[in-house]
């Protein structure tokens, strides 16, 4: 049985919730939250409308080999929050919580995410050298950047 992994973070931004949604309700903002090492791209053709069921196609380099990853927006709640899944790409699972809170000064803007990785007698040995470190690279950037852009 594959052993399902949680990167939790959270960040407060000073900008109101309405604001900050909007950010994270336009899917080409994605591109500014995705180190440039990783060459992110969307496919799927403007305009990218977010709601519950939409599919969103992009292209990734992980590692140095290019892949094609497909996400399904499963829940959307505007301005509380919206999970995103992967269907097609790297991981044997991959679902991403966001969660936005008002709070004093801004809002409160939390990740947790879900993942498992294929090849369940090697992950953990995967996971500890390379995977871990490579989502806490991608992420502390993610938090970097929405801090410059919000």
């Amino acid at each position: 049985m594959a052993h399902t992994y949680l990167l939790e973070r959270e960040l407060t931004l000073p900008q109101p919730l309405s604001k900050t949604f909007a950010f994270f309700s336009d899917a080409s903002n994605l591109e500014a939250l995705t180190p440039k090492s990783l060459r992110f791209k969307i496919l799927t053709p403007p305009p990218i409308v977010m709601r519950a069921g939409l599919l969103i196609d992009y292209r990734i380099r992980l590692f140095g080999l290019p892949m094609n990853w497909r996400t399904l927006i499963e829940e959307w709640e505007p301005e509380r929050r919206f999970v995103d899944v992967q269907l097609k790409g790297p991981y044997k699972l991959w679902r991403h919580e966001h969660l936005f809170d008002e709070v004093e000064g801004g809002t409160l803007v939390r990740d947790r995410v879900e993942y498992q990785l294929h090849g369940w007698i090697f992950a953990p040995l995967v996971h500890a050298a390379f995977v871990k470190r490579q989502l806490k690279t991608i992420f502390d950037y993610r938090q970097k950047r929405m801090t410059e852009l919000l």
